[in-house]
């Protein structure tokens, strides 16, 4: 992998406290770029971002803030100029899963999922949009999908709605951003291994490693190669796309028992 790809490149991550948004964030400052890592925990964003700034050396800012309020998603955009100067690379990669049977899903759940996937993706893909026709140098754009988004697994509906939107809303902005300059893509991770997931089932690593076809699950790092790969100046023709990444699950999708999802209740 080619060092330094990023340098002088400044990019927005959300959902970046933990996990796949955490990897992305410090696979972009290892290679030079400056972030503004937004978590909905205040006090994660910034502790997450001075240790990757301690680690890599490069500038990186933690923002807290839900994005599912458009003032934020907003603010994010208007904090990274101020900051750095200019935007060139933004990731929407916060996304919210509460589990469900569909017959007693809450409306209120129904809802929230909604306005972090769907709405908080949305609007700051049109502030990005906006800042990157500003500058006229043209930007880039990746919507965090799912496999869910593309094969039914119980319990999920409202969620694998999302994912599937999110990908019909890149395709669609290609009308609009293609003729400024502005790749957007998605990418759609399969059974990654991360806090949330662990946190909902411990022994997640060992159920789904166990019907992917290559054995494993999938690690941060895997989806944040995609990113990358999606982000860099080499990848300027591709846009409208989706890049799923779950060692083939999506091939025949078996599932595990998914019993802990039915009355699953957020904490």
């Amino acid at each position: 992998m080619t060092q330094n790809r990023f340098v002088n490149q400044v990019a927005i991550v959300t959902g970046a406290g933990e996990g796949i948004g955490y990897e992305i964030s410090r696979q972009l400052c290892e290679q030079g770029a400056s972030v503004l890592l937004n978590d909905i925990y205040e006090d994660r964003a910034k502790q997450t971002a001075a240790t990757i700034q301690q680690e890599t050396g490069a500038s990186c800012i933690g923002v807290g803030g839900d994005v599912a309020d458009v003032d934020t998603v907003r603010g994010l955009v208007s904090q990274a100029v101020e900051h750095f100067g200019k935007l060139d690379i933004c990731v929407c990669n916060a996304g919210l899963t509460l589990w469900g049977d569909f017959f007693d899903y809450k409306p209120e759940d129904f809802d929230r999922v909604l306005n972090v996937n769907l709405r908080g993706s949305f609007f700051l893909t049109q502030a990005a949009a906006r800042q990157f026709r500003e500058q006229g140098n043209g930007g880039r754009i990746v919507l965090m999908s799912s496999v869910t988004g593309h094969q039914a697994i119980p319990y999920i509906a409202a969620y694998a709605m999302t994912k599937t939107a999110l990908e019909m809303l890149a395709k669609n902005l290609v009308l609009e951003l293609a003729p400024l300059g502005i790749t957007v893509n998605t990418v759609a991770p399969g059974a990654v291994v991360t806090p949330r997931n662990l946190k909902d089932d411990p022994d997640y690593a060992q159920h789904w490693g166990g019907v992917i076809p290559l054995g494993k699950v999938i690690q941060p790092e895997d989806i944040a190669n995609a990113v990358l790969f999606l982000v860099a100046p080499d990848s300027a023709k591709i846009t409208g796309q989706t890049i799923v990444v779950d060692g083939g699950w999506t091939s025949y999708s078996p599932t595990p028992s998914m019993d802990y999802a039915k009355d699953y209740d957020a904490k």
